[in-house]
């Protein structure tokens, strides 16, 4: 019976009894009635009871799926990695004294997601007011395309940023990035090189720190959000950038068509300074033409020319078959295999060592070859490391050329500079090792002390070799062609190279390949400087060879960053420079 109907009887009975006034038939009415509303409340509140179950389980299953959807890993929209995996940090690179050279900075990049792109025609046109270089077809198709996700311009400015903001586009948004910096711009180009658009090292010691690891950590995204040591380098950009200055005035000072210099350690075989003009801008190396991504100090091979003299005097002295008072017949040329060998400014007479090497003669530098023989001479520039890929952490060098088969004409034209290609880096590394008592030192562009140096160091000459060739060093310094490399003072001695430059296989008469190899301060060593340059048209006093150009640079470098470097000058008590004697 229902709840209604129950109710009708009630009131019929209640009616019956009331009409013939039957007082216990009232009370059990009333009984009955109480009891059916004291159920029914209970069953109203149980009802409440189970809504508010029911909503506290639906809130339940809500926060627990929200909690799931918040752990869960980001969906995939495109083959593009997190901002932060694709742009790894990079630890910065420092030069010896601390100073900056390279660092990440936080920029963004824009993206668009094409599926939410409502016209793409007006979009294009909205982005090209801020962006007027962007190519409109290319762009057009991307957001176009049926992909969740395309990149449009990496790396903006904030100025950029702000106006595309501004405009308001739907389905374009910005992604935080890391781009390289490097403060100092062309300065230290060819030696911290430069990374892709992804952050990646592609070049110089970029790359090379890519290469102990970096690379394989930031595959993996390891690298985001650490901290990473800084990378010190052995540069002194103080020097750097005197080094770079100078050998960019002298191309264009000496109308040349490229221009280089080191300054080496010797001993500790630490690169201090190193540049190769022209060169790039490593912020923007886009715009850099080929000509100036190619590092000639350490990637370029050239014929050093009269340079090799030093070598093969060298080799004569430590041979014990040579002394500083033996001389040699130049009074007349040398003819063999077809060749003639002359001196250029040849004096016709018997020539002491010391004056073969004042006056760079060919006939008896050749003479001193001859004397030690093809396999000693091919043996000791193998020892100077001038045969062989120079090892040490750039990433571009490039290997040695030499003759396939060692006849007496070659021999007689390596003594003097032609026939072996060498990186001019090389030529300053053996250098080193003929000045600092005779230790061959592996050059480096990171920290090395003399105790660590002296522990990769390999015994390649006699000392007493190596105190004759300062001798010699420096008085052709005095009194020969090194003249405009002095700086008074600081005691400077080196040797010229001039050399024939080759043009498609062949010697041009025309066009010269100039070097200066110098050591300082000679009376002691503690650096060599080595210049380059190519193709001058001019120098100082007119003439193009080495001692009117490459010297002249070596002066500028020396009376420049010398003092930086804690050398002190030497003077009498009258102020003029003291000379060293021997």
């Amino acid at each position: 019976m229902s709840f209604l109907s129950r109710i009708m009887v009630l009131k019929s009975k209640a009616h019956f009894s009331a009409g013939g006034n039957n007082r216990p038939a009232e009370s059990g009415v009333n009984v009955t009635f109480q009891g059916t509303r004291k159920k029914t409340t209970n069953q109203a509140k149980n009802r409440v009871a189970i809504v508010i179950a029911s909503f506290g389980i639906v809130y339940a299953v809500i926060g627990g799926r929200l909690v799931q959807y918040g752990m869960a890993a980001p969906e995939t929209v495109s083959s593009i990695g997190r901002a932060d995996n694709l742009m790894a940090s990079r630890p910065d690179i420092l030069d010896r004294n601390g100073e900056i050279l390279a660092t990440d900075i936080r920029t963004v990049s824009l993206y668009a997601e094409p599926h939410k792109i409502v016209d793409a025609d007006e979009a294009v046109e909205r982005l090209s007011t801020v962006l007027p270089d962007i190519n409109a077809r290319e762009i057009y198709n991307k957001l176009k395309s049926k992909s969740r996700f395309q990149w449009l311009r990496r790396q903006l400015t904030p100025k950029q940023q702000s106006e595309i903001l501004a405009l308001g586009i739907p389905g374009v948004g910005f992604r935080p990035e890391k781009r390289r910096f490097y403060p100092g711009g062309h300065t230290a180009a060819h030696i911290l090189g430069h990374v892709n658009i992804d952050n990646r090292g592609v070049a110089g010691m970029e790359r090379y720190i890519d290469s102990q690891g970096l690379a394989d950590l930031a595959a993996i995204g390891m690298t985001s959000d650490a901290k990473l040591e800084p990378v010190k380098l052995s540069i002194d950009v103080r020097v750097q950038n005197i080094v770079r200055d100078v050998i960019d005035a002298g191309m264009k000072n000496y109308q040349a068509l490229a221009a280089g210099a080191v300054v080496l350690d010797v001993h500790t075989g630490e690169v201090l300074a190193m540049a190769s003009v022209p060169d790039y801008d490593p912020n923007k190396p886009a715009e850099g033409a080929e000509e100036g991504w190619m590092n000639r100090m350490s990637n370029g091979t050239f014929e050093m020319g009269s340079t090799f003299k030093t070598f093969t005097i060298a080799m004569g002295l430590d041979s014990g078959k040579v002394t500083l008072n033996d001389s040699f017949d130049a009074s007349a040329p040398i003819r063999i295999g077809g060749f003639t060998i002359k001196d250029f400014h040849g004096k016709r007479r018997v020539l002491t060592v010391p004056e073969i090497f004042q006056y760079s003669s060919n006939i008896g530098t050749a003479k001193i070859a001859d004397l030690v023989g093809i396999p000693g001479h091919k043996e000791f520039l193998t020892r100077l490391g001038l045969l062989s890929k120079l090892p040490t952490e750039l990433p571009e060098v490039k290997s040695p050329t030499q003759p396939r088969e060692w006849k007496k004409i070659n021999s007689v034209t390596i003594s003097f500079g032609h026939g072996v290609s060498t990186t001019p880096l090389q030529t300053a590394v053996a250098g080193a090792a003929l000045v600092n008592g005779g230790k061959l030192i592996e050059p480096t562009f990171l920290p090395r002390t003399e105790e660590q140096a002296d522990a990769v160091s390999t015994s390649v000459v006699k000392k007493s070799t190596s105190d004759d060739m300062r001798f010699l060093l420096r008085w052709n310094g005095i009194a020969g062609s090194g003249k405009r490399a002095l700086v008074p003072g600081f005691n400077v001695g080196g040797k010229t190279g001039t050399a024939d430059k080759v043009v498609n296989g062949r010697y041009a008469s025309d066009q010269n390949f100039n070097a200066f190899l110098a050591a300082f301060p000679i009376d002691n060593p503690k650096y060599i400087v080595l210049t380059f340059i190519d193709a001058p048209k001019t120098g100082e006093g007119g003439g193009r060879t080495a001692g009117s150009n490459a010297a002249p640079m070596v002066r500028d470098i020396i009376s420049r960053s010398a003092p930086l470097l804690g050398v002190e000058p030497k003077f009498g008590e009258d102020g003029s420079a003291l000379l060293v004697s021997y």
